[in-house]
């Protein structure tokens, strides 16, 4: 039965306007499908709570917060994070998404071994503005949050998204108790990127073996470090048929991203976070195949660590 806890709430696809230049309908078709391949039951998914003010003003600006909740956001900032038409959802949209994470955090600060939030990952998102999709940084929060408890005293942020973290990067950025990694096209979106701990950039067209290879170095580095977390942002839009990834990884290749990040933190003992991260794939199934991989994947491994 289950063995793994994904959160998601149908405001992750309702809240946006089914005009916006996004695929609105993947948080939808994602909780649809993964119902029905889910024959074993191992993914129980459930509703988050919506997150609290101060819990966002651990790492964005009151003005800004309260200013997006009021819809008082100029046009500039607006069309700086997208998502456009705004419907009025997307306020508690926004709140749900970043109580997702914090559910799979609390989830894991109280003994799981893996969780996930069925949206999220908005590593664009700085303290006073949002950039790319992204209106709070829910990364960024969860980590604060988890910083708070006794026990925790550093988190990784290992982000496999094609775009780099940039709003995470400078967010943390002279911080010990964070340690950001991004992995993304040197050429994509944003075009002026931050410094984070550890960067690694790919050519455009880069493939399967030589990104593999790259994460197996960066994995083999960071296991040499010291921490408590692991946030993984898993991004598919990494694969080929991504409108907006610029790589040309296969399905089968991200696959084996998921495999070697869940087998290397078994390795470690660490508890990991699942953040989904982008996927603009034409046609969307493709990125709905990805993700459903990643949390099959994740799955079948929160029963190996609950087996043992």
């Amino acid at each position: 039965m289950f063995s793994f806890t994904l959160y998601y709430h149908p405001l992750y696809s309702d809240g946006l306007d089914r005009t916006a230049r996004f695929p609105v309908d993947r948080y939808r078709l994602l909780a649809e499908r993964l119902v029905q391949i889910d024959v074993e039951q191992k993914i129980r998914i459930k509703e988050p709570r919506l997150a609290e003010r101060n819990e966002i003003l651990l790492i964005h600006e009151q003005d800004y917060v309260d200013r997006f909740i009021s819809g008082s956001l100029t046009d500039k900032e607006v069309r700086r994070i997208g998502l456009k038409p705004w419907k009025p959802e997307i306020v508690p949209r926004t709140f749900r998404l970043v109580g997702g994470a914090l559910e799979g955090l609390n989830d894991l600060l109280c003994g799981g071994v893996i969780a996930g939030n069925m949206a999220g990952g908005t590593h664009h998102a700085f303290r006073g503005e949002g950039a790319g999709y992204c209106i709070f940084n829910d990364l960024a929060v969860s980590a604060e949050v988890a910083l708070m408890q006794s026990n925790i005293n550093r988190v990784l942020i290992l982000d496999l998204d094609v775009h780099q973290g940039d709003g995470t990067a400078e967010i943390f950025a002279g911080d010990d108790r964070v340690l950001t990694v991004s992995l993304h096209g040197e050429n994509n979106f944003p075009f002026r990127k931050k410094v984070s701990d550890l960067d690694v950039g790919f050519a455009d067209g880069t493939m399967d073996d030589q990104y593999l290879a790259e994460l197996d170095r960066v994995l083999n580095r960071l296991a040499n470090e010291e921490f408590d977390l692991i946030f993984f942002q898993a991004g598919v839009d990494g694969l080929d048929s991504d409108a907006l990834g610029l790589l040309n990884l296969s399905r089968e290749g991200l696959a084996r991203r998921n495999r070697k990040v869940f087998r290397w933190r078994r390795t470690l003992g660490v508890p990991l976070l699942i953040f989904m991260g982008g996927g603009y794939a034409k046609p969307i199934d493709d990125t709905v195949d990805a993700f459903c991989d990643l949390f099959i994947e994740g799955a079948k491994e929160a029963a190996f660590a609950a087996s043992v």
